[in-house]
């Protein structure tokens, strides 16, 4: 952790909905005057796509299931690099891996492929959105070096459904190659993606209250208004629950560190409580300057 080079990071699964909450972090630094250096657990792959696919079929001749989600198959440890100079020094790098022809015309590289490593700095803040913002493994400890954790949690089903259409409409995957890719990620899921959970300072985990009961043959993703919102929080203590009920219509407290939201209020919710947050980091920021 660094006063004076805060570093925020949105930690989540493929398909969890980690985009939405870097969209609201963008309004509230546009509306705040807040300028951020952003970084994409993506770039951090160890492996471009046909080498991946490589990588996974020797694997898989050797009875184990090589995925995205394990640490083996990510740079963690160029990415704690990373964190720990932006935290001494306020610069670092960071690079772009292309997913597809729009992103190939944006950045001049195949889709697969990385582009080069570039350097970033002269920024407020850090934010970085990914598989392992807070991970911890027996060589890198991530989460040490970010000041506000949060983590993007649908419940499974949710998940999965929101996964399947993503990759069916944007890359084209069919539903059979989605489904063997979840099934495959399920141990490093376990393993990598669900500790970093209890590690964050704030948790988003969006509830369908419609039946997702065979998420493999869900015609549409439940809406947000088909949705309950439970956020939790590890400091309880330094929230104004009063403030956030009294602003939230229909919204409830479960227990003393968790409120629940209607689904339709996601982005109310989280301007609400991340500005004050993101106020507190740039108050020690310019104390330390």
């Amino acid at each position: 952790m660094s006063a004076r080079y805060p570093i925020i990071s949105i930690t989540g699964s493929s398909g969890a909905g980690t985009t939405t909450v870097k969209d609201t972090f963008e309004k509230i630094f546009k509306r705040e005057n807040v300028s951020a250096s952003f970084i994409e657990g993506d770039a951090f792959h160890r492996y471009d796509r046909e080498t991946m696919r490589r990588k996974i079929a020797e694997e898989k001749a050797r009875g184990v299931d090589f995925t995205h989600f394990s640490a083996e198959a990510n740079e963690l440890e160029i990415l704690e690099s990373v964190f720990a100079e932006y935290g001494r020094r306020g610069v670092g790098r960071t690079r772009h891996y292309v997913h597809d022809d729009a992103e190939a015309a944006k950045y001049g590289a195949e889709p697969g492929t990385f582009t080069n490593w570039e350097e970033f700095g002269d920024s407020d803040l850090l934010f970085y959105e990914g598989l392992h913002g807070c991970a911890v493994t027996d060589t890198v400890n991530l989460a040490q070096h970010c000041d506000l954790k949060i983590g993007v949690v649908p419940v499974i089903n949710l998940e999965w459904i929101q996964k399947i259409h993503r990759d069916k409409a944007t890359r084209g995957y069919s539903t059979e190659a989605v489904t063997d890719t979840i099934l495959r990620r399920m141990p490093d899921y376990v393993h990598y993606i669900c500790p970093q959970f209890s590690l964050t300072d704030i948790n988003f985990q969006r509830v369908p209250i419609v039946d997702t009961s065979n998420p493999f043959i869900a015609r549409w993703i439940p809406t947000h208004a088909e949705s309950i919102l439970v956020i939790r929080f590890a400091k309880p203590q330094s929230i104004d629950f009063p403030y956030l009920l009294s602003m939230l219509h229909n919204s409830f407290m479960s227990r003393a560190n968790s409120i629940v939201v209607p689904g339709d209020k996601l982005d109310l919710a989280m301007q609400l409580i991340f500005t004050p947050l993101i106020h507190k980091l740039l108050e020690r920021k310019h104390r330390m300057s």
